[in-house]
């Protein structure tokens, strides 16, 4: 293979990496958040994302709207199953110890993993293609308007919750109650709003990550929020977990290796590299790459 050859497919593997790695980044940008507002880990967010692709699904199919219509409704609905979650399963434990919210977000992932095999049966469902495909092909580089959307509506999604996090009251409302929910109480913040606000937010890009999915993979399952999500939640404690910035870079780097693995060592190892990359940030800096160290009493 010639040196134009191997450019070639290095940039090849760039594309498609930070195709699949805007994916992960929506999806840990959602863990990283409510964590960082109320510690948790919310393990149920993956299946979040796999309500999401199937509102997507049922909006487009049964109610024939376009994918530009279809994708803030998805996310609405989305938003909204966040925030019931939030009400129903967490806030009655959020002076409990913090092992019982845990449990409790676990137990809500297996409920929500079930019942989607219960009502949309467990066999994949093609997603229903909502643009003609092009492909152009670049210096021997493909790329697909597919890829093109995939990449600009997650990128304008992230930049859309910058805006919201940075420059508006309910951002600084956020931050505060992240910084400290005592002090945020006591300035008139309403911190149970602000939680809903932040499970909703995340529920809702999570819910477009999964769409995307559909649209750029062509199918969609019950059980497909599993390894998206395990691998999101990588992405968040490799950025640094409750660090907005790091869970953009964290998901981007999972996505560029993912696809590296495959495109030039083996497809076996591409759901291995993932915490082969968490055993070693964790060795290396415990507190991720955006995360500052610090003590924390369990």
């Amino acid at each position: 293979m010639g040196p134009n050859l191997v450019l070639a497919e290095v940039v090849q593997q760039l594309v498609n990496g930070l195709a699949l790695g805007s994916v992960y980044s929506l999806i840990a940008l959602g863990y990283t958040m409510v964590y960082g507002i109320v510690r948790l880990i919310n393990f149920a967010h993956g299946d979040i994302f796999m309500l999401g692709a199937y509102y997507g699904f049922f909006i487009i199919t049964l109610l024939k709207l376009p994918f530009v219509v279809a994708l803030p409704l998805a996310m609405l609905l989305a938003a909204l199953s966040g925030m019931i979650i939030e009400r129903l399963a967490y806030k009655p434990l959020r002076k409990a110890p913090r092992i019982a919210a845990l449990i409790t977000a676990i137990g809500v992932s297996l409920l929500l993993q079930n019942l989607g095999l219960i009502i949309f049966k467990s066999r994949p469902r093609p997603f229903p293609q909502v643009m003609d495909i092009k492909i152009w092909d670049i210096g021997g580089v493909i790329i697909s308007n597919m890829q093109i959307v995939m990449l600009g509506t997650a990128v304008g999604l992230m930049i859309i919750l910058s805006l919201i996090v940075y420059k508006t009251k309910i951002g600084k409302a956020m931050r505060a109650v992240s910084h400290d929910k005592d002090a945020a109480r006591l300035m008139g913040i309403n911190v149970d709003s602000i939680i809903s606000v932040t499970f909703a937010i995340g529920s809702a890009l999570a819910a477009a990550a999964g769409i995307l999915v559909g649209f750029y993979y062509n199918r969609i399952m019950p059980n497909m929020g599993v390894m998206y999500g395990l691998k999101a939640f990588v992405a968040a404690v490799v950025g640094g977990i409750g660090v907005i910035p790091g869970a953009m870079m964290g998901g981007m780097l999972m996505g560029l290796s993912e696809v590296f693995v495959i495109g030039f060592v083996s497809s076996m190892l591409k759901d291995a590299i993932a915490f082969i990359i968490l055993i070693f940030i964790l060795l290396v800096k415990p507190a991720g790459l955006f995360g500052k160290a610090g003590r924390e009493k369990v």
